[in-house]
């Protein structure tokens, strides 16, 4: 073998450029000389530049006898000198032929490529170094090449090279590949700003290949401070974000999907769709991600983070991108995700995880890093002017623990603020990469994770909300918490005595209803004993401060309420039927307090029956200053007594659910009236909801809703169209709930102004065009017609009051009028025929047949109507 080396290296000049010439000729000629030419060339160099070979020749030339002189003066002596100047003439062929076969259309060419690079790595890896930083472009660019037999015999071809530690055990061939990469980083952000996506994967499946075949000797790059600087800063303007997208900003959250239904649920593990500015293909965006995982998996994690910590503080512009990495960084420390060639030579202990996991949760949940603004709004971007994280003491010697955050500029652009809130997101998303790693061990992290997630669980930008609600699931599922339920019921001493500390310094800590809002939304009645506290504690500090924090209060109050109506809609059904609801819950009651052996009931409990409704009836009447006065001339002394102390007649608690509600119904009747419009519409929608919730003990909310009627009715009839939108709708909810008890200031007070307000408006909306639809006062004309049909029904109302309700809609049946205004005033008919259906035909007849009706026989006479 070693002789004929000797003889074939004297033709090895012309072999070579020939089969170049054929290798590289044009693709007509079809793939079959081609292959064939790589496969000679590869057999050819691998045998005369074998390692092997190169190794036994003599430093001298062995002389031949005279007669072979001929002889002689063609063989070659493949000595040191030799064979560096034909490495040098070969690695101009083999990068002709590199760049022509990888690219070759026929997949075939390509796969003897990653045939010719195995062999002469295998056999010349010494004598054809230079030639290796082409041929492992090669291979590596092909991993991901269209065909699967190209990427399945390059994956294991890299993975034989892994294993057999020619890279790692090469100190010539590990320099040659860092040096590769040290130039592919530094050119990586004009090739991501120049090439197209696929030209953009080719060149990151280059560099991903790059980090795996250094594998463990990773650390002697990164400990190069020229090397770490480039592939940092190249990671740093490839992942930087598309920012641009306004809908990131007006997506908002505005509150808690339904009364009836909790919120949903993410999947565990969905993350957002990010968008970036170099690239839009979702697969670029997974090539990255391996090669963070993979720098995290063999590199120095305590390096590596401190690098990318010192980035994230460094400057705004890199903040975003620096948060990805390290969370990609975390995940690769910890083996998640990570395609490797090889084993590292030492894994992460969890220690070491769990104190880099620190690290990087202090510096995502400091007050400059969490609370900025993402919102022009005046209420939200106020709020995020805080000092410490709400929940835990500020951190002793953090440079922003005694730091005020200068508050919003309103001239703040969209760019900036979406870029606050893809910032908040990624690092969400990092805390739900951390719990994955650490699992049960995470449980130690949630006093200091925990809270600051709640509160960006309430937050009311949809992206930011969803993705905390996101990792809250991946909390769940990494700390074995069988639902978020269990997760905040199980935290709630922690989270509620964080909310209670919070609510009193709400000037500096204004997220705290946030938390209690995304506790409430997420967790069952069991937590109600446990907030029960706090909200005494809201309501308290309501009292003292009903200009300055009413808003944020109310939105408590409202997720408090919402979801009271929530956990009690299966138990409780709508008790109303007709008539008075205080009939039925003085039955209810009595039922209640009695048992299998109750007596049968006596004259007296039937006299006091009836005195308490006709008690309850002056009430609704308005009549309350003489109530006592004619319950003395009515009742002898003992009974009267006994009327006035409910204790003593045996009438139950109220529920601590009922008491909240009836507090927090106290407390909305005195701020119906604020001069904020915003506060005004908080508490109608809140006040909706303590009527539901009031609507089982109807002894109590009777004189509740009596004294929340003039407040009322001067939202309805004197006050923005907003305000009045909304108070119609809480007006439908308590006729719904009190029935005829509201049935004469219904039609004393409000019914005339709805009556004349609807024959006013008719006229504009049968001229109007399609635009009309769109407008505030289209709205109200429609939600009055679509309630006012039932408030009849519910209210009994009585002949004339209907005269005046039809008289109101029936102009709204008109053809002129809006498609949508004619079905709600057909609805209204509807109603009335269930209460008056008589005198709706005769009117609808009159409208319909406005001749004179003919008697269906002579004999009889025609009736005068």
């Amino acid at each position: 073998a070693q002789r004929c080396g000797g003889l074939f290296a004297a033709f090895l000049p012309g072999l070579a450029l020939a089969l170049t010439r054929v290798t590289t000729a044009d693709v007509k000629q079809g793939h079959a000389p081609t292959v064939a030419a790589m496969r000679l060339f590869c057999h050819v160099v691998g045998f005369v530049m074998a390692d092997e070979q190169l190794a036994k020749v003599p430093e001298s030339q062995e002389k031949l006898p005279e007669e072979d002189s001929r002889i002689a003066e063609l063989m070659v002596h493949r000595g040191p000198e030799w064979s560096k100047s034909t490495a040098e003439k070969l690695a101009l062929l083999l990068r002709k032929i590199v760049e022509s076969s990888s690219v070759h259309p026929h997949w075939r060419v390509r796969l003897e490529l990653v045939e010719l690079v195995s062999h002469l790595l295998q056999k010349c890896r010494h004598s054809l170094l230079d030639s290796f930083s082409h041929l492992l472009k090669a291979l590596v660019g092909l991993v991901n090449d269209e065909s699967d037999q190209v990427q399945t015999r390059c994956r294991e071809v890299l993975q034989s090279i892994a294993e057999q530690g020619i890279v790692t055990e090469n100190r010539a061939l590990a320099d040659v590949l860092s040096e590769n990469l040290h130039a592919l980083a530094t050119a990586l952000p004009r090739l991501m700003n120049s090439q197209d996506d696929q030209g953009k994967f080719a060149t990151l499946s280059l560099l991903l290949g790059y980090l795996k075949l250094l594998g463990p000797k990773m650390n002697i790059v990164l400990n190069s401070a020229a090397h770490l600087h480039r592939v940092s800063k190249a990671l740093m303007q490839v992942l930087e974000l598309d920012v641009t997208d306004v809908k990131i900003v007006e997506e908002r959250r505005w509150g808690s999907e339904s009364p009836r239904e909790p919120a949903g649920c993410p999947q565990a593990g969905k993350r957002q769709r990010k968008y970036f500015r170099f690239f839009t293909e979702e697969k670029v965006f997974l090539l990255l991600q391996q090669v963070c995982r993979v720098l995290g998996y063999y590199g120095n994690l305590y390096l590596l983070v401190d690098h990318f910590l010192g980035l994230y503080a460094e400057s705004a512009a890199y903040r975003r991108q620096a948060a990805m990495v390290l969370n990609e960084l975390v995940a690769g420390a910890a083996g998640l995700g990570v395609e490797a060639l090889g084993d590292r030579e030492d894994a992460v202990s969890e220690d070491d995880l769990r104190g880099s996991i620190t690290s990087i949760l202090d510096e995502y949940t400091d007050p400059a890093n969490w609370y900025l603004v993402t919102s022009i709004d005046t209420g939200e971007a106020g709020a995020e002017s805080s000092v410490q994280p709400p929940g835990f003491p500020a951190k002793l010697g953090s440079a922003h623990s005694s730091l005020l955050i200068p508050s919003p500029d309103p001239q703040l652009s969209t760019r900036t603020m979406n870029g606050n809130i893809w910032q908040i997101c990624i690092q969400l998303e990092g805390i739900s990469c951390f719990a994955a790693v650490l699992g049960k061990g995470f449980r130690l992290l949630l006093l200091s994770a925990l809270y600051p997630v709640l509160e960006k669980a309430g937050d009311k930008t949809l992206l930011i909300s969803e993705t905390a609600v996101g990792t809250l699931v991946d909390i769940c599922e990494a700390c074995g918490y069988a639902s978020m339920q269990c997760l905040i019921n199980e935290n709630s001493d922690y989270l509620v005595n964080g909310i209670s500390l919070n609510l009193r310094q709400l000037a500096h800590q204004p997220h705290a209803s946030r938390v209690l809002d995304t506790m409430l939304r997420h967790s069952d009645a069991s937590l109600l004993p446990l907030v029960e506290d706090v909200i005494q504690d809201v309501l308290s500090t309501l009292d003292q401060s009903y200009d300055n924090q009413a808003s944020t209060f109310l939105r408590v109050l409202y997720s408090l309420m919402t979801a009271l109506a929530r956990w009690l809609a299966g138990g409780h059904h709508d008790s109303v039927t007709s008539g008075c609801l205080f009939c039925s819950a003085v039955v209810r009651g009595s039922l209640q307090r009695g048992g299998p052996g109750k007596k049968p009931a006596t004259s007296q409990d039937l006299e006091r029956f009836f005195l308490d409704y006709v008690r309850q009836k002056r009430i609704a009447e308005g009549d309350v200053d003489d109530s006592d006065d004619e319950e003395a001339e009515l009742v002898p002394p003992p009974a009267e007594a006994e009327l006035q102390d409910p204790e003593a007649e045996g009438e139950p608690q109220l529920p601590s659910h009922a008491q909240l509600a009836k507090d927090i119904l106290e407390r909305c009747i005195h701020l119906l009236s604020h001069g904020n419009l915003r506060v005004r519409l908080q508490v109608l929608d809140v006040l909706e909801l303590c009527v539901t919730v009031l609507h089982p003990h109807g002894n109590h909310l009777l004189p509740m809703a009596h004294r929340v009627w003039p407040a009322l009715v001067t939202r309805l009839i004197n006050d923005d169209p907003l305000a009045v939108l909304r108070a119609f709708k809480v007006l439908c909810t308590l006729a719904q709930k009190c029935g005829d008890f509201l049935r004469q200031r219904f039609s004393k007070d409000v019914l005339p102004k709805l009556a004349s307000s609807l024959l006013s408006q008719a006229p504009a909306s049968a001229r109007a065009g399609p635009v009309y639809s769109h407008t505030l006062a289209f709205k109200l004309q429609l939600a009055v017609l679509q309630g006012l049909g039932s408030l009849c029904e519910k209210l009994d109302m009585g002949e004339s009051d209907l005269n005046k309700v039809a008289d109101a809609s029936v102009i709204y049946l008109s053809a002129r009028q809006p498609r949508k205004l004619q079905e709600a005033a057909q609805s209204v008919f509807l109603h009335l025929m269930r209460v008056d259906p008589d005198g709706t035909w005769l009117l609808l007849s009159e409208l319909c047949c406005p001749g004179p009706s003919e008697p269906p026989h002579r004999s009889l006479r025609p009736a005068g109507l």
